[in-house]
Order: C-alpha cells, then structure tokens, then sequence
C-alpha cells in the first residue's frame, strides 16, 4: 500500500498552507474574532483541501509516467518503476475526493464549490484532450490559479457574505505563477538537455532558458503590482513591508540556481534555513505594520502637504 499513498503526496500537503493568507485578510477586512468553531471549520478545511489536493496528485502521478520516465529523477516514481494498478489508482482516486467533499460539506458551501474548483483545475491540468500542462505559458497559469483558489478557501472558513477584494486575488494568482516558472525553469536548468527536457514535458520544447527567466521576472512584477495595491488600499504603513516583499522574490530566484534546487521541490523548501529565516522576519514585519500606526505615511494621502502663504 505504501506505493499507492507516496503517489497522493502526503508530504506536499504542507503546500496547503497557503490557505493561512486567505484567513488572515479575511479577519483583517472583517474584523472577525476567533472562536471554537472557527477552528473545528479551519481543521476539516484544511485537511478537505489536503484530499483534493491528494486527488489531483494520483491522477497527476498516473497519467504523468510515459513522460516522467524520462526525468532524471522522477524516473523512480512508484507508478513509473513498479507495477501499480490502474483500478486501484482509480479507486484511490474516487476516495480522496469523497472524502475532500465530505470535509467540506461541513465547512461551507462557498468552500465546497471552491473544492470542486480546484479539482476540476487538476482533471483540466492533467487530462486529455485539453490537458494544459502541455501547453506553453497556459501551463504556469493554470497550475498557479490554484493557490488564488487556496486563499479563496481560507477566505471562505472565516467569511461567507463578501469575496477578497480583486488585487489580492490577482497577486496572489501572479505570486503562484512566479513560483511555478522558477520551478520550470529549475527543473530545466537541472536537465540540461532540451531534447530530454521536452521528452519528459511537451511544454519545455517552445521553452528555454531565457524564456523561463524572464516570464518569472514578468509574473513577479505583476504580483507586487496588485499585491501592492492591495496593501496601500488598506493600509499604508505595508509600504515599509514591500521592499522585503520584492527581496522575497529574488531570494527565491537565487535557490532557483543551485544545483538539484528546492524550487523545483517546493515541498522541501523547510530546508532552506535563510530563506525560513527571512519569511519569519516579513511576517514580523506585516504584523508590525498592520498594528502599529505610523503617523507619518499620512503624507502620502492627505490633499494638503503645504499651507499656502497669504
């Protein structure tokens, strides 16, 4: 059975985390005060988005294996190397979404349709004949709406009557395809090989390294853009935070360039002890900003700056 679970990615469910932002702007807006049921909806949440998550993998896993053959290391995945089953994938499949449904069922229906939002972007990513993962640039776009969908999910187990204003939403889409073309581009730097690489991905034969450099550089611009609306939107002294936001960016970048990255491995980012270090200082830094009024930025929206002689 081992075989069977390494292939729903138990170890990725740490990348549901990103579900955390959505609930904390949605208490931000809101002004919503934690209880005892915010945390019971949190838990079963969390662990609906884990099984879905889950769903997509196996599919992911299976149908991803004529091509994984040709990775240097995928090559060794369970469905890849050893005689897996088709009905039981299939059957592991059906169970993983049961069970993300039944979870979510109790959370709320805004959340359940935003489950079933993010599975049917897995069977869009995986299946063909659409399939879009095969698709240049549309591949790192549609992978990356998942984690607006994530912070949706969040939003949704703290607030039901209004929806995340536009810009985060937007930021966070663009946040998530940075991270998905500095995971291609890693991944194609470390083939080294662009016959190989297009073996193994169809979307890394209109790809190059260049190419892969520059629209992460493209994606990162425009998810500080919206992100920084947002934040001058709500909150002006979150202009102190976004030099750090936009050093987040390119220090992610630079582990995109050692050797076998974590950034082609998101999941084993934990290892990354400076890159941790400065994620914890941002966050101490938003919550100074979000707490702490600094009367100076009032400058930079009141109508008047000088009083006019005479």
């Amino acid at each position: 059975m081992k075989n069977y679970i390494k292939i729903a990615r138990p170890d990725h469910w740490v990348k549901n985390a990103f579900i955390i932002p959505g609930v904390a702007i949605a208490m931000l807006l809101t002004d919503y005060t934690l209880d005892g049921a915010f945390v019971l909806r949190f838990v079963l949440g969390f662990f609906a988005t884990c099984f879905i998550a889950s769903a997509n993998y196996v599919i992911n896993e299976w149908l991803d294996a004529e091509f994984d053959r040709f990775h240097p290391t995928k090559k060794y995945r369970p469905v890849v190397s050893e005689n897996m089953k088709f009905s039981y994938v299939m059957l592991e499949y059906v169970l993983c979404i049961v069970i993300g449904v039944g979870l979510s069922l109790l959370v709320n229906r805004y959340f359940l349709y935003m489950e079933l939002w993010l599975l049917i972007m897995g069977v869009l990513y995986n299946v063909k004949p659409i399939r879009t993962k095969d698709l240049p640039y549309v591949d790192v776009l549609s992978e990356s709406i998942n984690n607006m969908i994530r912070l949706l999910l969040g939003w949704f187990i703290v607030n039901t009557t209004q929806v995340p204003p536009s810009s985060v939403l937007i930021g966070y889409w663009f946040g998530g395809a940075f991270l998905m073309a500095t995971k291609r581009f890693a991944e194609y730097r470390m083939i080294g090989d662009p016959s190989q690489a297009g073996l193994y991905r169809k979307s890394f034969r209109y790809y190059s390294e260049q190419s892969l450099l520059i629209s992460a550089f493209f994606y990162a611009m425009c998810s500080t853009f919206f992100i920084g609306i947002f934040m001058i939107k709500y909150r002006m002294e979150y202009l102190i935070a976004m030099p750090f936001i936009f050093g987040l960016f390119c220090f992610y970048l630079y582990i995109a360039y050692k050797p076998d990255s974590a950034a082609q491995k998101p999941e084993k980012l934990y290892r990354e002890k400076p890159l941790i270090l400065y994620l914890a200082a941002l966050i101490v830094i938003l919550l100074i900003c979000t707490f702490v009024d600094i009367p100076f930025f009032s400058i930079w929206y009141e109508p008047w700056l000088f009083e006019t002689a005479g």
